[in-house]
């Protein structure tokens, strides 16, 4: 028995939460890069000559896979905006895919964006899509809660993670999120019961599940409760830097033992060289490096 074990020890984790904590601790900060593709926003020397879905495509496909070799070894995770591919019909579809492959070749944890909700035959469409693509596949998706158990349960398989949407970061998600129900605690409080109900199903070797949950960082006064109710949740936070999280509103989104939390930033890393940058790559490396060490210093 003793020579299986020793051979696992030096393979990939296969549970989606041990594997994107081993990531992390590999790297040494908490960190995602948001990889959200606007054409009008590419460096000038990418800017395509013709106006066709190819050209666009194209362009964007090289602005992409110039920020993975930017940012790979330095952040332990990418996120793809899945609607920034997928409006491009087949071949955006296509690009996201061999995307997802090249990053992970480059050893990126790689989470889908896609928001998907729905349940029995169409969630496990949904699902397959996502994770049963071989080199193709998603680590992580991100779901809608909606649907409860059973638009939650069928992208939990084994191997592949999922984040829930608890409490988002854009402003009128107060109208919904905040409200308080008659048992007196808020949606997104009952939400956050829900996922970590569900997530005991699935808990790794890390001690975390790998049903997460999607917490923004412009919230920060409903963090600390919203960890407590979700001790064993991952929170993949959006909302940090563009678009005004700061330092001190993420903290209460980390357990004591400083993990559970992954901080996402895409504006602010992607974009952030001059348009007219022929060298567009060098300032996202900095600016990731700025990111990795100013979460780093949290934890």
């Amino acid at each position: 028995m003793s020579a299986p074990n020793s051979a696992n020890a030096t393979q990939t984790p296969s549970h989606a939460a041990d594997r994107l904590l081993a990531a992390i601790s590999s790297i040494g900060s908490p960190v995602c890069v948001g990889i959200d593709p606007v054409l009008e926003r590419l460096p000038a020397c990418l800017t395509p000559s013709s106006n066709n879905f190819q050209a666009a495509i194209s362009a964007i496909t090289s602005f992409t896979q110039g920020i993975l070799e930017a940012v790979a070894g330095i952040v332990p995770c990418v996120k793809f905006q899945s609607a920034c591919f997928e409006r491009y019909g087949h071949l955006g579809v296509k690009a996201l895919e061999q995307l997802i492959s090249h990053a992970k070749q480059q050893s990126l944890q790689v989470i889908l964006d896609a928001k998907r909700g729905d349940i029995g035959i169409s969630a496990d469409h949904y699902a397959a899509a996502a994770f049963e693509q071989s080199q193709q596949s998603s680590d992580w998706i991100t779901i809608n809660s909606y649907f409860g158990r059973d638009g939650i349960e069928p992208f939990l398989r084994n191997g592949c993670g999922a984040f829930c949407l608890v409490r988002t970061s854009n402003p009128s998600s107060d109208h919904l999120q905040s409200q308080e129900l008659v048992s007196g605690e808020t949606v997104a409080q009952r939400v956050a019961s829900m996922v970590a109900e569900i997530g005991t199903d699935s808990i790794g070797d890390c001690g975390y599940s790998s049903l997460g949950a999607v917490v923004g960082a412009t919230k920060p006064r409903e963090l600390a409760a919203l960890r407590e109710l979700m001790p064993q949740q991952i929170f993949l936070v959006p909302g940090f830097g563009a678009q005004g999280g700061t330092v001190d509103d993420i903290r209460p989104c980390f357990s004591a033992d400083g993990k559970g939390a992954l901080i996402t930033a895409s504006r602010s890393v992607i974009y952030a060289f001059n348009a007219s940058d022929d060298d567009w790559k060098t300032p996202i490396t900095e600016a990731a490096k700025a990111l990795a060490d100013q979460i780093a210093e949290v934890v």
